[in-house]
Order: structure tokens, then sequence, then C-alpha cells
């Protein structure tokens, strides 16, 4: 994966109703950790990482690069967004596309945080980089993930096996002036 290429980063923060979307930042970090080396957030994902190397090898203020974003409730990190350029380990359909991806912690799961930062952040690259299309891929099995594309406007391109597993890509495109 690689950046999303010519965007200001990093923005103003985002508000949202209830969240602010950031660039990470050193206090971010104990909670990178937790977010990786969690069990429940990396069923879908290929399992969590060792939590003693995430401690080791994790820098002491997380990558910034543009649309790398933490989602932010009342002060703390409870998830990050990640809007990056799809490349060759993806699908066809996807390739140079904006790729989506997001990752709460367990505790946060099931208030809606996730759609919210997700939209949030989809609206912020509609705003850098009009009319870009967008991907989401996920295992069809999380049917949270699922509903959330569904609720993103996300309609499917294809199924396809990955990883042992049954995947879905979606996309979303942004409507033009003239839609």
């Amino acid at each position: 994966m690689t950046d999303l290429g010519p965007v200001s980063w990093p923005p103003a923060p985002i508000k949202t109703g209830r969240l602010v979307l950031r660039a990470p930042e050193a206090r971010d970090r104990a909670t990178f950790v937790e977010l990786l080396a969690s069990p429940e957030a990396h069923t879908y994902l290929g399992g969590p990482r060792p939590r003693h190397d995430l401690e080791r090898e994790l820098p002491r203020v997380p990558e910034r690069w543009p649309g790398s974003f933490v989602a932010e409730l009342d002060g703390s990190m409870i998830g990050q967004i990640l809007l990056r350029r799809a490349t060759e380990h993806r699908r066809a359909a996807a390739m140079g596309k904006a790729d989506l991806g997001y990752l709460f912690l367990p505790r946060a799961w099931g208030f809606g945080y996730a759609t919210e930062a997700c939209a949030a952040a989809l609206g912020w690259l509609a705003d850098a980089l009009p009319g870009e299309p967008v991907v989401l891929a996920t295992q069809t099995a999380n049917a949270a993930s699922m509903r959330l594309a569904a609720k993103l406007g996300f309609t499917e391109v294809e199924r396809f096996e990955a990883w042992g597993a049954e995947q879905w890509l979606g996309m979303r495109t942004p409507l033009t002036p003239s839609d």
C-alpha cells in the first residue's frame, strides 16, 4: 500500500458528532499496541500480533502518513481509519484506488463509532481528491463489517478466496456534480 499522493497532511482535526479524527500522536502508542495485539479485533485479519513484538517494534510516535487517522472519543484513541492506495497484493478491480480500512478497540464496538469515523474520513477524501473511487475488502463472515460497508454505500464488485476465507470487495463511487 502507498499513500494517497498530493494531499495536504495532516489536515485540521475532523470533528463529528461524537468523535475527532486526527493524525496519530505519541500519546496513542499504548492504544496502537492494544489494538494490534487484540485477538477480537483481529478475528478476520489473520490474528493479532504478539504484544512483546509490538512493544519492541512500534515507534515512540506512530507513523504519520496521509490517510492515517486516529479516531478519538473523549480525548482517547478508540480506533484507526486508513485510506491508502491499493497496490499489487489486492484484486485487479481495486488497483490504484483509495482503499478504506478501519480497526477499533472491542470496547468501542456496537456504538456506531466506526460508521461515524469512516463517513467522516470518506468526506475528507472527497474534498481532498474529488471523484476518487474507494474500495473496501472484508471477509464475508465479518457481518459487522459487511453491514458497515452497506451503510457507507459500498456495492459488491466481487467475491474471492484469500487467506483461507471468502472475501468481499466493494466499491464506493462518489457522486459528481452532474449526478
